[in-house]
């Protein structure tokens, strides 16, 4: 069966069968081992968008029913989509899942030694690869796609994306540190071994001010916001030159690339590897 005919065959209709049913099924299986990806890195380190991938997840709400998800026994009662429960776990899948009340969403894949401290949330569609942290009160939004060995500190928060089905998700790649508060949306590009300090916040609309190449990245003709790799990327401000805000000595905030990585950086990063 090819999955992707099927699913865009779907996608077009309005009302399902229960062969229908199946292969959203497989569909979501696939996603959560990984065989396919809402995006996908080309030979060139180009990502792209599986727009028939997003299709499927948005499926899943259309053909999906109200159920109550809570035990009858449990005081906190929870209602949603039957398409969409908690992600099916057990001890042999790897994943270090700390007590504590995280929710891992079905159709998202969560590869061997993740370790996810509570309370985090993975949304349906997110790639999470090996090796990575989801700290406490850090979201993993739906179709993210996080590399190897990132940290995504307490409260980071890492924006989903649905809507547009063309639109590429959030993209962090191996080896990045996400600061405490720090958030990353609307389908931005962190490449390998950046440090986004605490509190930064990367939209498809943010300049940022690259110091060492004195340059001012940003997106061009609606392409995703791209972080180089290796840039050191912290909180800063550039001033109101103009009427009122001049008047007033206002300033507005903008990421600030400060560095590339080097030793001192990646020994200031090492500590996480004892909580692993």
């Amino acid at each position: 069966m090819n999955l992707q005919n099927e699913i865009e065959k779907l996608f077009a209709k309005s009302e399902f069968t229960s062969d229908d049913r199946e292969i959203y099924e497989q569909f979501k299986t696939a996603l959560r081992r990984g065989e396919i990806r809402s995006a996908e890195k080309d030979a060139s380190g180009n990502w792209n968008a599986n727009a028939w991938v997003k299709q499927g997840i948005l499926l899943g709400f259309r053909m999906g029913k109200m159920v109550e998800m809570s035990k009858p026994t449990e005081t906190l009662q929870f209602f949603d989509k039957d398409t969409f429960p908690l992600r099916p776990m057990t001890l042999e899948d790897g994943v270090r899942i700390v007590m504590g009340g995280s929710a891992i969403r079905d159709g998202s894949h969560v590869a061997p030694s993740v370790v996810v401290v509570p309370p985090a949330y993975i949304n349906v569609g997110a790639y999470v690869d090996e090796g990575t942290m989801v700290d406490s009160h850090a979201l993993v939004g739906s179709c993210a796609q996080i590399g190897k060995r990132v940290h995504l500190s307490a409260a980071a928060q890492i924006g989903g994306v649905l809507e547009p089905v063309n639109a590429t998700p959030v993209i962090i790649e191996d080896d990045v540190l996400v600061g405490g508060n720090t958030g990353v949306y609307e389908g931005t590009i962190v490449r390998e071994r950046v440090v986004l300090a605490s509190g930064v916040i990367l939209t498809r609309s943010t300049p940022v001010f690259d110091l060492p190449n004195n340059r001012i990245i940003k997106s061009e003709g609606g392409n995703s916001l791209e972080i180089p790799a290796g840039a050191v990327v912290v909180q800063g401000s550039r001033a109101v030159t103009s009427g009122f805000g001049k008047e007033n000595g206002l300033s507005i905030y903008c990421p600030i690339i400060v560095k590339y990585r080097d030793e001192k950086t990646d020994a200031s990063t090492k500590l996480e590897d004892y909580l692993r």
